[in-house]
């Protein structure tokens, strides 16, 4: 396929206001100017896709969300967000929970959102593992892109109210540092033990820690208010692993903490009610501060306590508050890319990469704008029936 006339964002270099994006397979092959391209167009046997000035940019990424994990519809039923029989549940996996038929992914696809972080909700202390996996598919297995993608923990209300209410630890804030803390030092113990004794048996629930502290995943930490932020980056580099700050809801009153921590933040959602104490301070203006200390930041809807189409608007109401237009559109894309580890395939428009393209009517982050194409490996999976090519 070659998408041609469009005003092409890369996100890995200028903006190119009229250029083309060339696939072969379900792979990039290219994007230049239109002017490098017009002697090749007579006689091409590519298909080729003519969107007549458009914004084309790579995939919008969901960083945070319960896609097919909570899902719409069908009530408790359809509700496999949080096991909540045990404050540590390391080994849960969020590829055993992910409904491929949940109706959202349609419209997070309808959104030119093409790839998303999925995983368990914040119940837990240690809630399991997540997926980051495209939002086109009928299998999931086909459907990965990263597995495990992150390990969930959480810090804070959720975990603290979910198990005081059962008159069990923790009940306190107290108790969900300690609580991660013993499990992050029984994993050390346990891979120390492994690396005395390769052939030793294997445990089942601390064996996903591995990935942790050899730094191939980070923690994917929940975490609303500022002493629950410094908390997790505390315990994090005492344990030297690498954290993700999930919701950030009081960073913008920690920013210039959390820059020297270098640890990235994912903003959101701020597209709902204060519904819980520890939200109180919610404020689109949080992506911005945190930018401009020096944090890297995603945007998130926490999908489905906001709906995960709005992803867009959440970025366009974080640059209605002060963020950068290109901030935001960073936010959307290379951002959550590089933060969930995955921009080798994802998250900007650069040969080798996946085939993953959003082309919207205009700026994606205002309201009014429509979504065009989808594209997904290099497939169309979404097409505006009013849009005439």
């Amino acid at each position: 396929m070659l998408l041609i006339n469009g005003k092409i964002y890369t996100m890995a270099g200028p903006v190119i206001d009229k250029g083309y994006v060339k696939i072969e397979g379900s792979k990039i092959a290219g994007t230049g100017k239109m002017d490098d391209l017009k002697n090749s167009l007579q006689g091409s046997e590519e298909d080729i896709l003519d969107v007549k000035g458009a914004w084309v940019l790579p995939g919008l990424i969901e960083a945070h969300a319960h896609i097919g994990i909570t899902e719409e519809k069908t009530g408790l039923i359809g509700d496999d967000c949080n096991e909540q029989t045990d404050p540590v549940t390391t080994a849960l996996r969020a590829i055993d929970a992910v409904n491929p038929m949940d109706p959202a992914f349609h419209d997070a696809i309808q959104a030119g959102i093409t790839s998303v972080m999925a995983g368990p909700g914040s119940a837990n202390v240690v809630g399991g593992q997540f997926v980051f996996m495209k939002t086109q598919g009928r299998c999931i297995d086909d459907m990965i892109v990263k597995n495990p993608a992150a390990m969930k923990v959480a810090f804070g209300e959720n975990p603290k109210t979910t198990y005081g209410d059962q008159n069990r630890c923790p009940s306190t804030r107290m108790g969900v540092a300690y609580m991660l803390r013993k499990e992050l030092f029984k994993a050390v113990q346990y891979r120390e033990r492994l690396k005395n004794d390769p052939h030793m048996e294997r445990d089942f629930d601390l064996e996903p820690w591995l990935k942790v502290l050899d730094g191939e995943i980070p923690m994917k930490a929940h975490a609303h208010r500022a002493d629950d932020i410094l908390t997790a980056i505390r315990i994090a580099k005492e344990f030297h692993v690498d954290i993700t700050i999930d919701h950030c809801t009081e960073g913008h009153f920690i920013a210039e903490e959390i820059a020297e921590s270098g640890f990235p933040a994912i903003v959101g959602t701020d597209l709902t009610a204060r519904s819980k104490i520890e939200v109180e301070y919610m404020s689109f203006k949080t992506a911005h501060i945190l930018a401009e200390a020096g944090v890297k930041v995603a945007v998130t809807t926490d999908h489905p306590v906001a709906l995960i189409q709005y992803l867009p608007l959440c970025a366009g109401l974080a640059v209605k508050y002060g963020l950068s237009v290109e901030e935001g559109l960073k936010a959307l894309t290379i951002h959550p890319a590089e933060i969930c580890r995955v921009d080798d395939r994802v998250g900007s428009l650069e040969k080798g990469k996946d085939a993953d393209i959003a082309v919207f009517d205009g700026n994606p982050m205002e309201v009014f704008t429509k979504t065009l194409y989808t594209i997904i490996n290099g497939k169309i999976v979404y097409k505006d029936s009013d849009w005439e090519n």
